[in-house]
């Protein structure tokens, strides 16, 4: 399957282990045109869904595994259906076509449970916005906010223009530019978020077009791919080492062994009680 389907706004291209979504010079929403092109592995994505749209178009659909994405991950169910980036608009007439290739997709999906990492691309880096309070800008390695005079509160003023390396990250906020609200808030590490993004340093917030979604967005997906996972021996429960747990199984081996000789009455029940508790302190 290595096949072109151009849409209103778009591209894509179909590859045997691939889908590249391509955004058009003209017609491709905002944030599509702003992440650029991608390369989605079909064994990030989930589902596949083919709809009627408005006046005369189909739109043909395709829906990552949670967590499988981060731009998705960041914007956290906040995306108009408009904006979403993983949607292909098509003329009605090329509805046979489009149907095909959804059931192709289909076939090339693996499994629709969450995913345990990223599997599509971040934003690349270096990123920058302005917001209302301060402008933001990352380099892959950290994130500086500098306040504007204008915007910035009291609180951040007295704060300074602020550094957070990923590595003192835990997250990050990204709460949808809504008429004269929204932020992009960054989750330090043992530290409690304040509740008004306002007061606080770690974040910048938006307002009347300052930190719109198509540049906001992808800065926090940049961010948030870029914030280093715990390492496994960290998450994961502790375990008794091997040679502690084969010791552990002789003993029980040993134990069964005595039991069947105390019931053939080769061994008393005071013999038997002694020679376990013995065994046992072994382990």
């Amino acid at each position: 399957m290595e096949d072109v389907l151009a849409g209103l706004g778009g591209t894509w291209t179909f590859r045997s282990e691939t889908l590249t979504i391509t955004p058009g010079q003209r017609g491709a929403p905002r944030l599509v045109a702003a992440l650029g092109e991608r390369v989605v592995p079909y064994a990030a994505l989930a589902d596949v869904t083919l709809t009627r749209g408005r006046r005369r178009t189909v739109v043909l659909r395709v829906v990552p595994r949670q967590g499988a994405d981060p731009v998705l991950t960041a914007a956290a169910g906040q995306l108009k259906a408009s904006a979403d980036p993983f949607r292909l608009v098509l003329p009605a007439a090329k509805e046979t076509l489009a149907d095909y290739y959804a059931d192709e997709l289909r076939a090339a999906l693996t499994g629709r449970d969450p995913a345990d990492r990223f599997l599509i691309a971040a934003p690349p880096v270096p990123r920058a916005f302005k917001g209302w309070d301060g402008a933001a800008s990352f380099d892959g390695d950290a994130v500086t906010f500098t306040w504007f005079w204008s915007g910035a509160s009291a609180a951040k003023y007295a704060a300074g223009d602020q550094r957070y390396r990923v590595t003192d990250l835990d997250g990050v906020e990204w709460h949808a530019p809504e008429g004269a609200s929204g932020s992009l808030r960054l989750k330090l590490r043992g530290r409690r978020m304040p509740s008004d993004p306002n007061k606080d340093p770690a974040s910048v917030t938006f307002s009347l077009g300052w930190g719109a979604t198509h540049h906001s967005l992808p800065f926090a997906a940049a961010v948030l791919a870029a914030i280093p996972s715990p390492s496994p021996a960290a998450s994961a429960p502790s375990r008794r080492p091997q040679a502690s747990v084969d010791r552990g199984l002789q003993v029980a081996e040993l134990i069964a062994k005595l039991g069947e000789l105390r019931d053939a009455g080769v061994l008393s029940e005071e013999e038997f009680q002694a020679k376990k508790a013995e065994l046992l302190s072994r382990i």
